[in-house]
């Protein structure tokens, strides 16, 4: 059985968010406006069908279904940095070899 997975955006607003307990810092990490991260966090929220942070005036709490994956999550953003560098670097060598 083959599940959906959600949005990419939702997940990296999610766990930058995670990182700084703050969507306003989140949205500035990644370049976009406090609302942007706010929807893409419901967009994931709504996918789950659970709370992921507990919003606490000015701040964030993760709630127990948010801390639940996030190191998993982390660890697969890593892991695609990761295979990205890779890419890069063969691709790098690709093209000098194509110069020669």
């Amino acid at each position: 059985m083959h599940r959906r997975l959600p949005p990419l955006n939702s997940l990296r607003a999610f766990e930058v968010a995670s990182l700084h307990m703050s969507i306003s810092q989140a949205a500035s990490e990644l370049r976009v406006t406090p609302a942007a991260v706010s929807h893409q966090i419901r967009l994931l929220e709504n996918h789950v069908g659970l709370p992921l942070f507990v919003r606490n005036g000015r701040g964030l709490a993760l709630t127990d279904a948010g801390a639940a994956g996030l190191r998993d999550l982390r660890e697969a953003f890593s892991r695609l940095c990761a295979a990205m560098d890779a890419t890069a670097f063969w691709m790098r060598a690709y093209h000098q070899d194509q110069k020669r």
